[in-house]
């Protein structure tokens, strides 16, 4: 049986009068090629420099809250530098839509203009997408209006028999890890290109030039064009 899972995340400022960009990542993997090796080879490296295996969150991360508070800023760069290797390693394939808040008079009608492009986008690739027998879409039900995109969208191009949807939690998945990595990339990308990066960009990717030689590039390798 072949299978395709995506695993889905979300990133920036959503709502709110001070909101600027909304990005939405999906990340596609073929479950017939193991990435066990991958997070083996990855927790190992973790063991080695006695880094703490926790999910990576890179919000948190980037600016020492939740599980990375009171950790010292080298450690978190150390992580993100191993987790990095890791994302870059993994057979996956992504596509990030983003969204500038303000153009939008609404936040529905910002999510209705996400929804016309998310089925666009499977139908552009629906022959490739229809050669497998199920596709298993996951995302942690954080935000109601973005569940309710993929479903619609999901279910319009690809039909409700071939879509199995799975709650998830990013503690149990490294790939929505992956996710939640590549789609925080996608939006300091956005920054940078509008002189909009703040300390946490500097300090964790430096100059625009220097994010772009390290980060953005490598994991654009990946993107789906």
């Amino acid at each position: 049986m072949k299978e395709l899972s995506v695993f889905v995340d979300e990133s920036g400022n959503y709502g709110g009068e001070n909101a600027k960009h909304y990005l939405i990542t999906l990340v596609f993997h073929r479950q017939s090629i193991s990435i066990q090796q991958e997070i083996a080879r990855y927790e190992q490296v973790l063991r080695d420099r006695n880094l703490p295996n926790i999910p990576l969150h890179m919000n948190p991360l980037m600016r020492g809250n939740d599980a990375y508070r009171n950790m010292p800023i080298q450690t978190r760069m150390r992580l993100l530098t191993c987790f990095s290797t890791f994302a870059l390693k993994c057979p996956i394939e992504y596509f990030t839509f983003a969204y500038q808040r303000n153009q939008f008079s609404t936040d529905a009608a910002m999510f209705s203009k996400m929804q016309q492009d998310l089925v666009a986008f499977l139908s552009e690739r629906l022959s490739v997408l229809q050669a497998f027998d199920a596709i298993k879409l996951y995302y942690d039900d954080g935000q109601e209006a973005v569940k309710s995109t993929l479903h619609t969208a999901f279910e319009y191009a690809l039909g409700t028999q071939v879509v199995v949807y799975r709650n998830c939690s990013p503690k149990d998945f490294r790939l929505q890890q992956v996710a939640d990595y590549i789609c925080e990339l996608e939006l300091a990308a956005i920054k940078y290109e509008k002189s909009e990066q703040g300390n946490a960009e500097k300090i964790f990717f430096g100059t625009y030039r220097d994010f772009k030689k390290n980060h953005l590039r490598r994991i654009r390798k990946k993107r789906i064009e």
